[in-house]
């Protein structure tokens, strides 16, 4: 298997859709439109986690590009600069169909940064909004966040108000759900399908370690997206159950609730937005729910629906974590949109702005506020 075979993180999904899982507020009428019709309706702009100090062996580079795909630009740089995959660094992917600004790392001790620059924008076209210097390699995870502006078009014409209603109402209790997005499971949608033939031995032939890697993180993060469905499905998004292992949001520390009746104090802790109940990315180091718990219950449930067992993903050597099962939604602002062309007025459209912690998907955002149910969908029909 070569990366050709490979459904780009990055890349549109069509097998895997959100509109398939549950929301808080599915009962609530939706907005209807479109996303991402064109680069300029979705613009996203990576938030350092660091800026780069002026020296050391890496070179930083500030780009602005649209209809890319991250792993794409790397490819071209490493042409340009004849530097190994190894030597380039990104703090995550950002989506193909987007205008996105975002830093490469290149390592490359005796490339001038200004030359860098000047070559990369001559030779491929691309807008350098800044190079420097820095020690280390860009890794994943290496962010602040994301900001967003995105217009999604076509909308309900009282698609303003109807997108507050359920806004009002996700933050009613706390958060968006933490569902990994559609283009987590590449362009067909069977990333994680194959991540599951894999850790059963079924895939031939063997990918590449690095892809070995990703296929199983794909399935990885549909099971958590199963656990957050039946979650949402059993009306327990808004609270932590007995068993939960919680996580800090000042400082990412992990604690587990005892069995037995969630004490007051984490109660309010939890509704004040200063911690989260988490849920599993499944593997052998994962932190677990106090045993026997109704949270504990919950996880042991999905890995036997799935006919999976934790000396199974031993083997595969997956170590697994923890993650948020709330987002939180920073300085969300929505503009309602609709200019005439000519004697007619062009479809309306809703503009939304807001900032996403790292690892999270705008998508998921939005899947909670456009979705189409009841008489709004038939209106938007």
């Amino acid at each position: 298997m070569s990366s050709a075979d490979l459904h780009d993180s990055a890349s549109d999904s069509e097998g895997y859709t959100l509109a398939a899982l549950p929301h808080p507020g599915d009962a609530l009428p939706g907005i209807g439109g479109q996303l991402k019709s064109s680069a300029d309706d979705f613009v996203v702009e990576e938030l350092p986690l660091y800026q780069p100090c002026g020296s050391g062996e890496h070179v930083y580079l500030r780009l602005e590009r649209s209809d890319r795909e991250t792993r794409q630009i790397e490819r071209e740089l490493g042409r340009l600069f004849r530097l190994r995959d190894a030597d380039i660094g990104t703090a995550g992917l950002k989506d193909r169909t987007a205008r996105a600004t975002q830093t490469f790392s290149l390592h490359a001790p005796k490339l001038d940064a200004d030359e860098a620059a000047r070559r990369v924008g001559d030779e491929l076209g691309y807008t350098v909004l800044a190079a420097n210097r820095h020690t280390n390699k860009l890794r994943t995870g290496h962010l602040a966040g994301n900001r967003f502006t995105i217009c999604v078009v076509g909308v309900h014409p009282d698609a303003l108000n109807l997108a507050n209603q359920r806004w009002r109402h996700l933050q009613t209790i706390g958060a968006v759900p933490n569902y990994y997005g559609e283009q987590r499971f590449g362009r067909e949608g069977d990333n994680a399908v194959r991540g599951r033939q894999l850790l059963l031995g079924e895939l031939r032939p063997r990918p590449k370690p690095w892809l070995r890697r990703f296929l199983l993180s794909a399935y990885q993060s549909e099971l958590f997206n199963r656990w957050l469905a039946a979650r949402i499905d059993a009306g327990r998004f808004g609270e932590p159950v007995s068993g939960d292992v919680m996580r800090k949001r000042s400082s990412g520390g992990l604690f587990t609730l005892e069995d037995g009746a969630v004490p007051a104090e984490e109660q309010e802790r939890f509704v004040r937005g200063e911690t989260d109940y988490t849920g599993p990315i499944f593997g052998r180091k994962m932190t677990a729910p106090t045993p026997g718990s109704p949270a504990a219950e919950a996880e042991q449930t999905i890995l036997t629906q799935a006919e999976l067992n934790v000396d199974l993903l031993a083997r595969a050597k997956l170590d697994g974590t923890r993650r948020s099962a709330r987002l939180p939604v920073g300085d969300l602002q929505m503009r309602f949109e609709q200019e005439s062309v000519g004697e007619a007025e062009a479809p309306a459209s809703l503009r939304f702005h807001f900032e996403l912690p790292p690892g999270s998907y705008a998508t998921v955002v939005l899947a909670c506020i456009l979705k189409e149910t009841g008489e709004t969908a038939a209106d938007a029909d």
